[in-house]
C-alpha cells in the first residue's frame, strides 16, 4: 500500500519513540511504501525546528527511508474532494492523490477528522489508529 504520511505523523515520529514511530517502522517493515512531499516535510521541519530541534537529525534520518513526491507537480483533480478541507489543509489531500497514494494517515482529527475512513480521489483517509488496525499492524 502506498502511504501519504501528514506532516503531524512526521513531527511525531521524530519527536519521540512513541506509537506513531512504532506505526511508521510497522508500515516499513510490512512493506508498504511512505510517502510525502515538500509540503509536508516543510511543515514538520519548521514545528520541530521551534519545538523540538533536538529531534531534526532523527526526523533527516527519517526522511531517507521515505519516498518523496514534488509538491509542484500540477495534474487537474476534481475541486469537491478538498473543498471540505481548510485551505491550508488542502495540498495534503491533493498530494496523496497526486503520488496516487491508496492512503493518508494524519492525526489532525479537527481538520481530517470528518474524512477519517472516507475516500477521496481515491485516497481513503485514516487516523494511525485505524490504519494500523486496517494493516493488522497492532
Amino acid at each position: 500500500m502506498r502511504v501519504f504520511l501528514d506532516a503531524n505523523i512526521l513531527f511525531s515520529a521524530a519527536r519521540s519513540d512513541g506509537a506513531i514511530r512504532h506505526l511508521h517502522h510497522a508500515l516499513l517493515a510490512a512493506r508498504h511504501s511512505c510517502w510525502v512531499d515538500e509540503y509536508v516535510v516543510a511543515e514538520a521541519r519548521r514545528n520541530l525546528h521551534i519545538k523540538h530541534p533536538e529531534a531534526l537529525a532523527w526526523f533527516d534520518a527519517m526522511l531517507h527511508k521515505l519516498h518523496a513526491g514534488e509538491s509542484h507537480q500540477r495534474v487537474p483533480l476534481p475541486g469537491a474532494d478538498v473543498a471540505w478541507l481548510p485551505e491550508k489543509d488542502r495540498p495534503v489531500l491533493l498530494a496523496a492523490m497526486r503520488l496516487r497514494c491508496d492512503a493518508l494517515v494524519t492525526g489532525d482529527q479537527r481538520h481530517f477528522g470528518a474524512g477519517y475512513g472516507r475516500t477521496f480521489g481515491a485516497v481513503r483517509i485514516y487516523s494511525p489508529r485505524m490504519l494500523a488496525e486496517a494493516l493488522d499492524l497492532v
